[in-house]
């Protein structure tokens, strides 16, 4: 390229023109590996306010896009490499995040227990024996019998809810 424009006076032959022009030459490339970074870079720091790992894999997958950009990889060559690698990352994210999840919490320890029923009020709650004390309870749904023996089978604040068949 020297010699060329040393017997052009300095000037870009025809071929650089035209590159220059398309876009192929170095600032064509330089733009290309400035696109991936900069696209990286957005993606990453939106990650910042999420929190979730999928922009981050994502982010990753285009600045290892932008490498293959600067090693010279045919742009072709950038995207099969940044989306597979998108993919593969975003399958690893997900499943870190579910790993990681919170199991479900315990069933209170009241769940399952027989209760006393002392006395039914007219309204179809009752007073139970329970714990050494009596608390307030409702059926689960009017069509549970009221006969004995009932199980706890949730709480609605200090009320206890009951059934006739103990939950699993």
């Amino acid at each position: 390229m020297a010699g060329t424009q040393a017997r052009d006076g300095g000037r870009a032959g025809p071929r650089q023109e035209v590159e220059r022009k398309q876009g192929n030459g170095e600032n064509g490339q330089m733009g290309a590996i400035w696109a991936w970074w900069v696209a990286a870079v957005v993606l990453i720091g939106a990650e910042l306010f999420t929190g979730t790992f999928y922009l981050l894999a994502v982010g990753v997958a285009l600045a290892i896009g932008g490498v293959a950009a600067w090693l010279g990889a045919a742009p072709d060559w950038q995207f099969a490499l940044a989306g597979v690698t998108g993919v593969l990352l975003t399958i690893l994210a997900h499943r870190w995040r579910l790993s990681r999840a919170s199991p479900e919490p315990d069933r209170p320890l009241d769940v399952g227990q027989p209760v006393q029923v002392k006395s039914w009020n007219p309204d179809g709650s009752a007073r139970v024996a329970y714990r050494g004390s009596t608390w307030d309870a409702e059926l689960e749904s009017p069509s549970v019998p009221r006969t004995a023996p009932l199980y706890i089978c949730a709480t609605r604040g200090s009320v206890l809810v009951l059934s006739d068949r103990r939950p699993g």
